[in-house]
């Protein structure tokens, strides 16, 4: 059964990723930045440091991660929560890719699938709470178009990588005869299922740096 992380204390939650947005950057996520720096005191406030650690704005030893920079970075920070989510709530996901767009009941219902827990049990209720808290801070329509990107160029440089460009459909091979060889190859590009115009530019624009040049 999945282990689906929640934190007792929402608000405290999201006040705390507020306060992160606009404090410096510590060098160390410690119970003593988050009472000092974050003015956060008290035994609820320290709960949330390893929920933090667990969304990977810091490392298990406390260091911010890069992805705190990059939640801390407005035009950024809904992206990283949805990334985030994906991977804290990755089993949630496995079961319904668009699981951040289900009402609370059909969620509540598929985080009682995914634990094996009962439905009126804390932790279920806990974990609606904590992800649908964390899903009004995302932007799952970027994170999608991101991971197109990153999927294609992923492709784009395999194929490179293997020395298969695809400027050419046919090539000779010196045989020492009059007639060469003549081989042909055909490489296939899935494209991402979007309408996203950004997405094809990114994809096309990689393809003709990695495989199209001469």
């Amino acid at each position: 059964m999945a282990n689906l992380p929640y934190v007792t204390a929402t608000g405290t939650l999201e006040t705390m990723l507020d306060k992160i947005q606009t404090a410096s950057v510590p060098e160390s996520f410690s119970p003593d930045f988050v009472s000092t720096k974050l003015a956060m005191k008290g035994g609820t406030a320290r709960a949330i440091i390893p929920f933090i650690k667990k969304m990977g704005l810091a490392s298990p030893d406390g260091t911010p991660t890069a992805r705190y920079a990059e939640f801390r970075n407005s035009s950024k920070s809904e992206y990283a929560i949805a990334k985030c989510m994906r991977e804290i709530y990755a089993d949630l996901f496995d079961m319904n890719e668009y699981v951040y767009e289900l009402d609370s009941n059909k969620l509540k219902g598929l985080i009682v699938q995914a634990t094996g827990a009962e439905a009126n049990s804390a932790a279920v209720q806990k974990t609606l709470s904590t992800f649908n808290a964390l899903k009004k801070r995302a932007d799952f329509s970027v994170a999608e178009k991101e991971n197109d990107i990153d999927s294609a160029e992923a492709v784009l440089d395999v194929a490179a990588s293997n020395h298969m460009p695809i400027h050419s459909s046919e090539t000779t091979a010196d045989t020492g005869s009059k007639e060469g060889i003549n081989l042909s190859y055909t490489i296939n590009l899935n494209l991402p299922p979007t309408k996203d115009i950004e997405v094809f530019n990114a994809i096309f624009k990689s393809l003709k740096q990695h495989l199209l040049q001469d």
